[in-house]
């Protein structure tokens, strides 16, 4: 079976060679691990936040950006575009933010193809994928580099050397923080098949998603960057579907603006909820639009729609 952290290990390697050119800043840690810093002490690039992404979805997809991406007449902004022909494993299997690494004071909440080997959040059992690769490659949305000790942690969990252990790092509030958020937009889609609405996402044989890039802003990323996907992704889902399977219910359900929770921007919801994300419905972390083709009847379900109210609202135009 194909491994995410090797195929991944490609991006990493080309993120290394042109760090100068792409700005991000590789940091050698005592220990043999290597940190890829790529907006925490530098500002990043459109290119690293490209890599940053597709090492995310284990160098299975295909990751662009489109330069302007029309949502209407009146607002314009960079998009980005992922394709995928394995997405279950891309992004439930890699992609999905679903390890919380905390080592002393550290916290970061980590995604990409570590998880297949260390199983932090039973990738196996939802999708029936592990990884054996004696790599281990995880991207860390935070503020702050990791050290030694957290390099370490992740070493061991992985099952690896510690000096086989790539850790790459973005904050929210930076321009790769800003890209490899809206490139969740097709992860969005199958979390949401998967985890609220019990669909077998390894039924999903291709898929493809565009999504805004938000702009970076120090105070409101985390809402921003939310609401570029839930009110302005756009996902195409290929399913092969089985007898018994509701894929028109499917398609309705899908879309943020499905949720009891949809129609105010991410952080005003946010508030209301007391800052839980437990008290928000985990359904509204959805692309706006959503397309399925099924490929075993040939008939195609539209559901959802591009806010372009919200996004204005929500990015200040």
């Amino acid at each position: 079976m194909v491994s995410v952290n090797l195929e991944a290990k490609k991006s990493v390697d080309e993120l290394i060679a042109k760090a100068e050119e792409y700005n991000v800043e590789v940091v050698k840690l005592s220990n043999g691990a290597t940190v890829i810093d790529c907006g925490v002490n530098v500002n990043g690039s459109f290119k690293a936040g490209e890599y940053f992404t597709k090492v995310c979805l284990g160098g299975l997809a295909e990751v662009g950006i489109s330069i302007p991406g029309d949502l209407s007449e009146n607002l314009a902004l960079p998009s980005v575009k992922i394709k995928t022909h394995n997405p279950a494993i891309a992004t439930i299997g890699s992609q999905e933010a679903g390890w919380r690494i905390t080592v002393g004071d550290y916290f970061a909440m980590g995604s990409g193809p570590a998880r297949a080997i260390a199983q932090a959040d039973k990738i196996e059992h939802e999708i029936g994928y592990s990884d054996d690769a004696d790599v281990a490659i995880l991207a860390l949305e935070s503020e702050a580099l990791p050290n030694e000790e957290v390099a370490q942690y992740i070493a061991d969990e992985s099952k690896v050397d510690v000096k086989d252990v790539y850790l790459l790092v973005a904050p929210t509030a930076s321009i790769v923080g800003s890209i490899q958020i809206a490139g969740r937009v097709v992860e969005n889609g199958t979390y949401k098949m998967l985890e609220v609405l019990g669909f077998d996402v390894n039924k999903v044989k291709l898929a493809a998603g565009i999504a805004p890039i938000a702009p970076v802003d120090p105070k409101k990323a985390m809402g921003k960057t939310n609401d570029a996907v839930l009110f302005g992704g756009r996902t195409y889902y290929y399913i092969e579907s089985e007898e018994g399977d509701d894929i028109k219910s499917l398609a309705e359900k899908l879309p943020s603006s499905a949720s009891e929770s949809y129609g105010k921007p991410f952080l005003e919801v946010f508030e209301e909820a007391n800052y839980d994300f437990f008290n928000i419905d985990s359904g509204m972390f959805a692309p706006a639009e959503v397309v399925i083709n099924d490929l075993r009847t040939g008939e195609l379900f539209k559901s959802g729609f591009v806010n372009i109210d919200l996004l204005k609202k929500s990015f200040g135009v």
